[in-house]
């Protein structure tokens, strides 16, 4: 059968195939030799075809042929792109458009058939079918075919024509390279993403169980007040904040928040406190008509209304809004509302089950799904290298462009030093005359001098003061201040200018070929320009970039330099990522544009700036939408405009450019991070064999002078009688001391009773177990702390009793420690020992603490800070990571990292410290804004307080460098960045009044900055794995020799021969085989797992105010499922004995699954559902977990293994969290503990869930910053002006100090550790996947599903 595409044969008959000679000679040996039955690929209108069209993919180097015409269809594409932007969402296309579309798509479908004509349909291996690209393009044409005939009909869908742009990414071998790779790993991220939508469906269904139509629940009216009381309310209890944060209730009897709670409504500023006037027949009783009565009051029946919070968007009424509910708790935006409606509808410990789930998704899956992005993008880099030619020739356009550019500045420098070089031969013999020698001379010393490292370190002192200089700047400074800094620009624009004259002098020519050079030299012409116009725009914030002149002193920084080399390649392999990426938004936006733009003429119009309007803010939309900032909002707004199902594409986005591309970006970074570490691995072996052989020839070759000539013993000519007798006593002394080495203090000799004692005390189990029992009795101690002790109670007295007790503890352990070690000298003295010096440091410090107590001035505030120091003892609990290996690692891990990580914090500080500078200039005294009723007509400052209104300055703005430095790291760290770039857009000048997008292009200051911002956040995952890596390998280096020692000395016990085992079944009767072999069959694992996901699938069923039969349907199969499980695990306890069956632990979890099914059962039919806080039905989810066993494919069981051993190791550092946790809140309560928000000061942050009043709101609170969910909300709460006498001043510079501190340790340190932690996890997984598959294949023959003995 010939392949053939296309092809009719002549005359009917089958065409003979070409042979090998004729193959050979053909000049497109994988194309048809024939098409159409007629066309060789010799004849004339095929072959242009083919010169045109193909590209022949055994050359590396593409004919000029089809690179024009890949260039010409790059150029129609961008034009097709040009004409979607220019679309108005809601409006008929104009006719140029559709001329301009319809010449597109003719061009492309030209293209199509002149591809398909050369290069064959399908049958050969280089068909136009075969190819992926070639399939999308005759996708997208269909479907533009389609739009066309649905636009003849009177539909316009246009849903095809937003897929054109697709075609790029075929044409650009860049983007088709990661797209490819993308496409190797697509399994087993299919595999990560099924798993993480089960996640979500399981939590789901959860919710649905425990909170169906309960976020409904609003305090109704318990009475009509119009017919009682004359008085119209609302039907149900409205804040003064609306449906921005509803009062959500739970009836009477139950956990959670009661219509009692309703606050008191106010008047006049006054809380209103009277009861409402009782009905008599002569009139209403009790307050008169103009008294302050509290109307709230009636609000005292709770029951559910029509709308849920967030116009509908939040509940889990259904399945459905249950997973956009889920999905926004993993995605960890906006999550807490969520669970505080949750707390308010049902219990207060509703909290555990949203930590649980955020735990879950986001810190395992999500990062699941990055590790294995990341990894596998990494595995494949090594494909992609290869075909780096085929990318450079993708590029050859843009290098010829180069090359034309960098030719004619070559020209034009060549002439410039000709046209210098003739002028110099034609005066160079007045120059003899008029002092050309000396001209000479001088220009050979300045060049000297401007090459001269003193130079450049004065120029670099003159550049720190001139940054000095715009960093002391602020809004509202003295006018003494402005004069200085005018004068000190002035000045440094002088030192810089002649800086640059005497480069010039100095070098010539040469000074163009630096490019930092020219880059200074742009700078100083731009200082010029600007002092002599004297044009205070926005040019002179240019002078900032000379902070990039600090590159320079990288080389006194060599491991910070390697990191930016890190960073600076990681950024040239993303340059083709962060292509593709603008182009994704670039294609999400017009979807948007098409979907919601304007509403589309739908309930209503958005209005708000995050929307589909136009392509620029549908772009904004969309970029903010990949980093999950404030994304929730915009859904919200979405849904309520147009339907529900737009969820689907907000999913789309995140998944699409969050999980996938982003996450490329990781796998860049940890590449580069690779890529070094091998490079420095091969660097070390290459150094330590040179060291070694210079080692050798220095010992062989300097062994006969190794022994100096010592100094003469005796010179009592130069030795005064004095000096001798100070130098006997000296030796006296150092005799001394060295015979009682061994003492302890020099006091205790090795052989003292007392020594020996303290030793035998020391070294007994109990004394370990009695300290670590009072470490944690002291943790308990210090967590019950809380401003709220009244100083005489019996509580106060007791925790004060108490830390005297333990200091008392703690000293006797050091004060035993020391005398059976020694403080100071011997091998194992006490302060040898890290940990010791941990411990000791904080006894000493509680004793301080214990005197300063005692002191009649202990309530002083100065003196109230240092009891402080004993929050410090929670660090004890960290000897217990000797212990434990894993948590050990995780240790090491952390510590080791302190150094990487102090240089990408010192790069990230250099980079917000640029852009602090920048901001500085930009926004400096414009954050500010008019509070008030009517502010339509208020343009300015002025204008403001003449109408007693307020003119506020906004909470995160650019007034000064620490408030600029505060703000970006807000920004730095994802958090309410939007809002602060609304800011910027809106700022029109000092004390004037923002305008609404007053200047657009402010975008590129913060956009850029939150592209940079990504990349060094990377850099703490490159860092932390790169140093777990480097531990766990440690690590299992000393396991690994401690296992050959272990060996080595018990011999080789191995060698024993095993006598075989007959198999336990081999006794069985036929009806008991009959039994295990169908236990043991894989068909029972797959009608397991079936049904498990019908069981899952009916559950999914139930949503609120369902119809009888629905609850029917789930409770009758619930009764059949479970029996079947029930069948199953008795057949299993005949086939292996209950014994056998009980070692299993899949068995022993089908066993508690089998439990739970049977206790959900009982309990519904018992009723006491009303009786207990958790819905017993929820016990029916617990069957899934049978899908953890019955799931064989390969990719699924590599990825619960890795899922698994991260649980094991997430404990521990769940451990190290807590260790951490447990110190902040500690402190927090100290410091903010007594904070409380007023009504008239409305706090977005803190409230009756989020505070610092005691330990355990504390831990709740910095869990929530730990997610980093509205952190900067909560610090401003805590810079908020509390009540005098109950907050110390200090507070205005400890709490951003507190707040960062944390974020960075929890979210860029501790966090990224889990990353690390997945990735070893997942390598293991991958090394394991051999010896797992020999195991399960034993598994079936020993008639189990998991190793048993």
């Amino acid at each position: 059968m010939p392949g053939v595409a296309f092809t009719i044969q002549p005359h009917g008959g089958p065409d003979t195939e070409p042979g090998p000679e004729e193959q050979e000679q053909l000049p497109y040996p994988d194309l048809a030799p024939v098409v159409l039955g007629c066309f060789k690929q010799t004849s004339r209108p095929r072959n242009w075809c083919l010169k045109v069209a193909y590209e022949h993919v055994s050359v590396l180097t593409l004919t000029s042929s089809s690179t024009w015409l890949r260039y010409v269809s790059i150029l129609v594409i961008l034009l097709d792109c040009v004409s979607l932007g220019i679309y108005v969402p809601g409006q008929q296309r104009s006719s140029e458009l559709k001329l301009l579309d319809s010449i597109v798509v003719v061009f492309f479908v030209a293209e199509m058939l002149g591809k398909m004509f050369a290069m064959g349909l399908y049958g050969h291996k280089e068909s136009y079918l075969r190819n992926r690209w070639n399939r999308l393009d005759l996708l997208i044409n269909l479907g533009e075919f389609f739009d066309f005939f649905m636009d003849y009909l009177g539909l316009h869908l246009q849903v095809s024509q937003v897929l054109g742009p697709l075609r790029l990414i075929s044409r650009v071998a860049s983007m088709r390279d990661i797209v490819s790779a993308l496409l190797i790993i697509f399994p087993m991220l299919a595999n990560v993403l099924c798993l993480y939508m089960f996640v979500v469906h399981i939590f789901g269904v959860i919710g649905v169980q425990l909170w169906a139509g309960r976020l409904r629940n609003r305090c109704f009216l318990g009475e009509d007040p119009t017919a009682m009381y004359n008085v119209s309310l609302s039907p149900y209890y409205v804040t003064k904040y609306g449906e921005f944060q509803p009062f959500l209730c739970s009836p009477e009897g139950t956990s959670g928040r009661h219509c009692s709670e309703v606050p008191a409504n106010r008047e006049n500023d006054q809380t209103c406190s009277l009861a409402p006037p009782a009905p008599s027949v002569f009139g209403f009783t009790g307050a008169g008509t103009n008294a302050c009565v509290n109307w709230n009051a009636l609000y005292n029946v709770c029951r559910a209304g029509a709308q849920n919070p967030n116009n509908g968007a939040t509940n889990f009424d259904n399945i459905g809004y249950a997973w956009i509910s889920i999905f926004q708790v993993v995605t960890l935006e906006g999550w807490s509302d969520i669970m505080f409606y949750a707390m308010d509808v049902y219990s207060f410990w509703s909290f555990l089950y949203f930590i649980f789930v955020a735990i879950m998704g986001s810190f395992i899956m999500m990062n699941v799904c990055a590790v294995v992005i990341a990894t596998q993008y990494s595995d494949n880099m090594e494909h992609l290298r290869l075909q780096q030619t085929r990318r450079e020739d993708s590029a050859v356009l843009v290098k010829w462009l180069r090359s034309k550019w960098t030719g004619c500045l070559a020209v034009i420098r060549r002439r410039a030093s000709n046209r210098v070089r003739r002028h110099d031969d034609d005066s160079r013999a007045d120059d003899l005359t008029v002092g050309g020698h000396i001209w000479g001379l001088l220009r050979t010393r300045l060049e000297k001098v401007v090459k001269s490292k003193i130079f450049d370190w004065l120029v670099m002192f003159a550049v720190f003061l001139s940054i000095l200089t715009l960093a002391i700047e602020h809004h509202n400074q003295p006018n003494e201040l402005t004069n200085i800094l005018q004068i000190s620009n002035l000045t440094f624009t002088v030192i810089f200018v002649v800086e640059m004259v005497l480069k010039l002098m100095g070098l010539k020519w040469a000074y163009f070929e630096d490019r930092n050079n020219l880059f200074d030299f742009v700078i100083v012409i731009i200082s010029l320009w600007e002092t002599i116009t004297k044009a205070g725009g926005r040019l002179s914030v240019l002078r900032a970039f000379r902070l990039l002149r600090f590159g320079r002193l990288l080389h006194y920084l060599p491991y910070l330099r390697t990191q930016l080399l890190v960073l600076k390649k990681a950024m040239q392999d993303a340059a083709s990522l962060c292509m593709l990426m603008l182009f994704v938004i670039f294609v999400f936006s017009l979807v948007g544009m098409h979907l919601f733009g304007h509403g589309l003429h739908t309930r209503k119009i958005i209005n708000d700036r995050k929307n589909f309007d136009t392509l620029l803010w549908s772009m904004v939309t969309v970029f903010q939408i990949l980093t999950e900032e404030d994304w929730n909002r915009v859904l919200y707004t979405i849904m309520a405009a147009t339907s529900p199902w737009a969820f689907i594409y907000f999913v789309a986005v995140i998944v699409t450019g969050k999980h996938v591309l982003l996450n490329i970006l990781v796998g860049i970074v940890l590449q580069g991070f690779q890529d070094r570490r091998i490079l420095g691995e091969n660097h070390a072996s290459v150094t330590s064999v040179d060291a070694n052989a210079k080692e050798e020839n220095r010992t062989h070759g300097e062994s006969p002078a190794t022994v100096t000539p010592s100094p003469p013993l005796e010179d009592s000519s130069a030795e005064a009688n004095g000096d001798e007798e100070n130098r006997s006593r000296n030796q006296t002394a150092l005799r001394w001391c060295k015979k009682r080495e061994d003492w302890s203090l020099y006091l205790l000799s090795p052989q003292n009773r007392f020594r020996l004692f303290c030793k035998s005390v020391m070294s007994h189990d109990s004394f370990d177990y009695t300290v670590l029992l009072f470490i944690l009795l002291n943790c308990i101690t210090i967590a019950m702390e809380r401003p709220g002790i009244e100083p005489a109670g019996k509580e106060r007295m007791f925790l004060n009793i108490s830390g005297y007790v333990f200091s008392a503890v703690f000293l006797v352990e050091m004060l035993f420690k020391v005398l059976t070690l020694g403080l100071f000298f011997g091998s194992e003295s006490y302060c040898r020992s890290a940990w010791n010096v941990v411990d000791g440091s904080l006894v000493v410090a509680s004793l301080v603490d214990i005197v300063v107590s005692m002191t009649p001035a202990s309530h002083s505030k100065m003196l109230g800070i240092l009891k402080v120091l004993r929050l410090l003892r929670t660090l004890r609990p960290l000897r217990v990571v000797k212990r434990a290996p894993k948590l050990k690692l995780a240790v090491e891990a952390l510590i080791t990292a302190l150094k990487p990580v102090g240089n990408i914090l010192l790069m990230c500080c250099a980079f917000i410290f640029f852009y602090a500078i920048l901001g500085l200039q930009l926004f400096k005294g414009k954050f500010y804004t008019c509070r008030g009723e009517y502010i339509d007509d208020i343009t300015n400052k002025t204008d403001c307080l003449s109408a007693n209104y307020r003119w506020e300055q906004k909470d995160f703005n650019f007034d000064s460098l620490p408030q600029a430095l505060m703000s970006l790291f807000v920004m730095y760290s994802k958090d309410g960045w939007v809002t602060l770039m609304y800011d910027g857009l809106d700022a029109v000048g000092v004390d004037q009044q923002p305008v609404i997008n007053h200047n657009e292009w402010m975008l590129l200051f913060f956009i850029s900055f939150m592209i940079v911002s990504f990349f060094l956040l990377d850099m703490f995952i490159g860092v932390m794995v790169d140093t777990f890596h480097d531990c766990q390998k440690q690590q299992k280096k000393l396991a690994a020799e401690a296992r050959n020692r272990s060996q080595c000395g018990a011999g080789a016990p191995g060698e024993a021969e095993v006598p075989q085992q007959t198999p336990y079944q081999a006794s069985y009767s036929r009806m008991r085989l009959s039994i295990h072999t169908l236990c043991t069959s894989h068909q029972l694992d797959l009608f397991m797992a079936v049904l498990i996901f019908i069981s899952v699938l009916i559950m999914a069923v139930e949503h609120y105010q369902q119809p009888l039969y629905i609850k029917k349907l789930t409770e009758y199969s619930h009764y059949v499922f479970t029996s079947i499980l029930v069948i199953e695990v008795l057949l299993k306890l005949v086939a292996f004995g209950v014994l056998r069956f009980l070692r299993n632990s899949w068995n022993l979890m089908d066993l508690v699954v089998v439990l739970l099914s049977i206790m959900s059962i009982v309990l519904n039919l018992m009723r006491v559902s009303q009786h207990i806080p958790v819905n017993p039905t929820i016990l029916r989810v617990s069957r899934v977990l049978r899908l953890a066993q019955v799931l064989k494919a390969k990719r699924i069981r590599v990825l619960l293994t890795t899922i698994i051993k991260t649980l094991s190791q997430v404990g521990n550092i769940c451990l190290l969290f807590l260790f951490f946790f447990s110190i902040y809140a500690t402190l927090g309560v100290e410091f903010f503990g007594q904070l409380e928000c007023i009504e008239d000061d409305l706090c977005l942050g803190l409230n009756e869930y989020v505070n610092f009043k005691h330990f355990g709101m504390a831990l709740f609170t910095l869990f929530l910053v730990c997610t980093g969910d509205n952190w900067s909300v909560i610090m401003m709460d805590t810079l908020k002006q509390c009540r005098p006498g109950e907050c110390s001043h200090y507070l205005m510079w400890v709490s951003p100090i507190y707040f960062i501190a944390f974020v960075v340790i929890a979210q860029f340190v501790l966090a990224n550790l889990v990353v690390a932690v997945i990735v070893q996890a997942m390598e293991d997984s991958n090394q394991d996947g051999g010896v797992s598959g020999v195991s399960v294949a034993n598994l079936d023959v020993s008639g189990t599903s998991d190793p048993i003995y």
